[in-house]
């Protein structure tokens, strides 16, 4: 819910600045990393030691399709989207790593919990792709 409201923020404080069109890789992407991520966070029972080659490749892939977004035009907000997922000291992803990291294990309530939270961020990215202005609305 936190992150659908700093959604809107960032739809505020754009107001009627362009966006980038749509990218079906993209969005297939986003869906497909999804995926992967709630996989990974349900190992955190186990030892993170035992798991973090399967870590290192999940964050490799959100590495890749960030620097794919970064070098497309006008997509500022989709940026700072993925930005809160991959912020290592926020509670999406890159905190659920660093916190099972620390900890060795976590419990699955919380892992279920934070996949919500996660699920959601990744929910949020690719409705507003899916929104964007596809090429031939664009014409």
């Amino acid at each position: 819910m936190k992150f659908r409201f700093l959604l809107f923020l960032f739809f505020l404080v754009a107001g009627c600045a362009s966006i980038s069109h749509y990218d079906q890789y993209v969005y297939t992407q986003t869906t497909s990393i999804k995926v992967d991520v709630w996989n990974v966070m349900d190992l955190a029972t186990e030892d993170f030691a035992s798991h973090q080659q399967e870590v290192k490749q999940v964050m490799t892939n959100i590495d890749k399709t960030y620097e794919y977004e970064r070098n497309r035009k006008n997509n500022d907000i989709t940026l700072k989207l993925w930005d809160k997922l991959k912020d290592s000291t926020g509670h999406l992803f890159s905190g659920f790593v660093k916190r099972w990291k620390n900890e060795g294990k976590l419990r699955p309530v919380f892992i279920q919990e934070s996949k919500k939270e996660v699920g959601e961020a990744f929910d949020v990215i690719a409705q507003l792709e899916s929104k964007k202005i596809k090429p031939k609305q664009a014409q």
